[in-house]
């Protein structure tokens, strides 16, 4: 019984030493998503287009605010010389120019609309040539792990030998255009 119990006990503590020895050699690496897709000029490229569209969408959607606004000042200073059936109307026309710009919002900024979608249609291929691209480096590296530090992912300490954000850079083929941070540094 004791003999079961003394191969009981080394088995596992085997276990969690070769547990421990495995977890121990593995490699892990972070990156600056921010400073990659900084350094993506598409993506600065995409980022642009998405803010022009915005606001072009944002001095439409202001105006019907604004006309709405001008029929009420309007009705306002009317509203005592008119009927109550002249009233009624005023107040639907203000009422359907307010929906009408909160339609208009919705079609353009809300979670199905013209915003979303152009977003996904410039940025999610730099985001999935990003992932692949950290796949690769992982791969090709041996990292168990990579972390990114852009994301909201708490680090307590994060040593910079460990941040790869460049060698995703070089695995996309953006980097012309880009200061490495180890250049950076020097300077």
């Amino acid at each position: 019984m004791k003999t079961k119990k003394s191969i009981l006990l080394l088995a596992v503590m085997s276990f969690f030493g070769l547990a421990n020895l495995n977890a121990q050699n593995q490699k892990i690496a972070y990156v600056d998503s921010d400073y990659i897709l900084e350094n993506i000029p598409e993506y600065g490229d995409a980022q642009e287009e998405i803010n022009q569209l915005s606001k072009k969408w944002e001095k439409e959607i202001t105006a019907l605010f604004q006309e709405a606004q001008e029929l009420d000042r309007e009705y306002q200073a009317e509203s005592v010389l008119l009927s109550e059936d002249q009233k009624r109307k005023k107040k639907e026309a203000i009422t359907a120019k307010r929906q009408e710009a909160e339609n208009l919002r919705m079609q353009y900024y809300g979670p199905e609309g013209e915003l979303f979608t152009k977003r996904t249609e410039l940025i999610q291929p730099i985001q999935e040539k990003v992932y692949n691209a950290i796949n690769q480096v992982a791969l090709t590296k041996n990292y168990a792990f990579v972390f990114d530090k852009a994301a909201g992912t708490s680090m307590l300490y994060c040593n910079e030998k460990n941040d790869i954000s460049d060698e995703i850079l070089d695995e996309i083929g953006n980097v012309m255009q880009t200061v490495r941070r180890e250049d950076r540094k020097k300077n």
